[in-house]
Parts: C-alpha cells; sequence; structure tokens
C-alpha cells in the first residue's frame, strides 16, 4: 500500500489508539503470519508514527499477547452464542473448529501466547477462556467429580484442537462427501471423539 493510497486502516478514533494498533496487528499477522510483525510495521499499518506502538507495548510479545486476547475474546463469544442457541456441545465445537480453519495464523497466534500462562487467558467469569471452558463442559458429566471433570474439559478441548488441526487434510476429502460436507464431517468427529452426540 502506497503512502498516497487512502486506506480505513489509516484512521483511527481519538483515545482508541491501542485498538487501532492491535487491529492492524492482526491484519498483519492474517495476511502474512507473525513473523512479519513489528512495531514499525504495525505502526505503518494504522498510520501512525514509529512511535505511536511504544506508548501501549514495550515490545512485539506484548502486542502479540494482546492480538492473542482479542482472538480468544472473539472465539468465546462465538462459542458462547453457539451454545446458547444449540443443545450439546456438537455446535460449539464445530464453531471451534471453523473458527481455527478461517483464521490459522491468528490461531496459532492464540496457541504460542498462552502457553506459558496459567490459563487461556484469565479466569474472569466473562473471559474468553471462561466463555470456551462452558462450552466444552456441555460435553462432560457434570455429575463427575471435580478432578474428574476438569479432565473431562481437557479431554474436549484437545479433541477439538487436534481436529482443527487435521481437517484441512486432503486425505479426508472423500470422507467428507460421504458424510454430506464440511459441517457433517466435523460434527461426525467430534461425535466420536465424545464432543458432540453421535447419530443414533
Amino acid at each position: 500500500m502506497s503512502d498516497s493510497e487512502p486506506s480505513a486502516t489509516r484512521s483511527y478514533h481519538h483515545g482508541d489508539l491501542r485498538r487501532a494498533l492491535v487491529e492492524a496487528g492482526r491484519r498483519l499477522v492474517e495476511a502474512e503470519g507473525s513473523t512479519a510483525l513489528s512495531l514499525r510495521a504495525v505502526a505503518r499499518e494504522a498510520g501512525v508514527s514509529p512511535a505511536a506502538p511504544y506508548h501501549h507495548f514495550k515490545d512485539k510479545s506484548e502486542l502479540l499477547q494482546a492480538i492473542a486476547d482479542q482472538g480468544w475474546d472473539e472465539l468465546g463469544d462465538i462459542m458462547d452464542a453457539v451454545a446458547a442457541e444449540h443443545e450439546g456441545a456438537g455446535a460449539p465445537g464445530v464453531a471451534y473448529v471453523r473458527y481455527a480453519r478461517a483464521h490459522p495464523a491468528l490461531y496459532r497466534v492464540m496457541y504460542d501466547a498462552a502457553r506459558d500462562r496459567p490459563s487461556i487467558p484469565d479466569e474472569a467469569e466473562d473471559s474468553a477462556h471462561a466463555k470456551v471452558r462452558r462450552a466444552f463442559l456441555t460435553a462432560a458429566d457434570t455429575a463427575e467429580a471435580p478432578l474428574d471433570l476438569e479432565l473431562a474439559i481437557v479431554a474436549a478441548w484437545c479433541a477439538a484442537h487436534g481436529l482443527a488441526e487435521m481437517a484441512a487434510f486432503k486425505h479426508f476429502h472423500r470422507l467428507r462427501a460421504e458424510v454430506g460436507g464440511e459441517d457433517a464431517f466435523l460434527q461426525a468427529v467430534l461425535g466420536r471423539l465424545g464432543v458432540a452426540p453421535r447419530d443414533p
């Protein structure tokens, strides 16, 4: 993009520079991957001075964390909404996989930023982690002991994460067609992993 080319990315509301920088960073991550990200590149994408990002982020890792948190918030909201509309964990599980597949670079940043954190991203009741966890909770037996329940949630989460990583394999194209398309395939696999009801 040339400096003379008009763009909505070069404007932001006064007082909301941090959000503008996060959104600019996300655009760069999704277009070019996290390795292409730098505070200078984000400043250029947002249309601000090279020094402006340093008022909000001390380095690239802090910016990546903010981008990851935005991704978790978005995913949590989607899964919360789907869980409210559909009984069981099948639809939220499918929504999880579809989100990961639609935003592969962002999804990778979300997990890379979460590896060394005590929770994903925090434990507040309205946090993204809590929303995603609630959606997977519907796949677990609520009568189980607390430890077994937590393990069941982890199992459901790992199942969806693994499917998100593998669903695009060409090896599955024929099977996807046989079961009736993308969502039917995801639902069927999650059902056999215990994250969604299986067909009778």
